[in-house]
């Protein structure tokens, strides 16, 4: 590996990630009918920003993406189960936002300039939901919050479970007789692309 992929994945762990891993970009598999979920049956968020669809390119965008980008930071944030039933959801989303963006710039600053963050949930609701309307949607105008809302991973068909086994963590975190919702655990997560 070389010295700049191991400053960004440093970067990602000081950043308090629970785990990150550089993954080649061609082991990405990307599927119509992920980014398809959106539409049928169509997701609360859809049309609401210009991060999710229909605004963003889809599949075939990425799979583009994946021809000039060789390398991919992968991200993950393990949390308790719980959290994504409650109010605490929105927060994680910002945090994960955050994270997949400061790794994306600092990719940038090093020259890799057209690094591309990805994460998950919908920036309307994260960051903007105390505004009737996307600015970029309806007015055309600039994003409030361009330093923090990256596009779904979700939109793309980025099957995000096949990721985060690409980089040899486990998708269930939890044991079979762990019944206890209070100590169940789950996880999402992001992803740079680096080019």
């Amino acid at each position: 590996m070389n010295k700049d992929l191991d400053h960004i994945l440093q970067l990602a762990i000081s950043l308090g990630t629970s785990d990150a891993h550089l993954i080649s970009s061609n082991s990405i598999i990307v599927e119509d009918l992920l980014a398809r979920k959106c539409i049928e049956p169509q997701c609360e968020n859809y049309g609401l920003s210009f991060s999710c669809p229909p605004y963003v390119e889809g599949p075939a965008s990425f799979r583009e993406l994946i021809k000039t980008h060789p390398q991919a930071l992968v991200i993950r944030l393990v949390i308790p189960s719980l959290m994504l039933l409650s109010w605490e959801r929105i927060e994680l989303g910002r945090v994960l936002h955050e994270l997949v963006a400061t790794v994306e710039l600092e990719a940038k600053k090093m020259g890799y300039t057209n690094s591309s963050g990805f994460a998950g949930g919908s920036c309307k609701e994260l960051f903007c939901q105390d505004h009737l309307n996307c600015r970029r949607i309806e007015e055309n105008g600039p994003c409030r919050h361009p330093d923090l809302a990256r596009p779904s991973m979700s939109g793309y068909g980025i099957d995000v479970f096949q990721l985060v086994k690409s980089c040899g963590w486990k998708t269930n975190l939890n044991q079979e007789d762990e019944l206890d919702a209070e100590n169940q655990l789950t996880w999402v997560a992001g992803l740079i692309m680096i080019g």
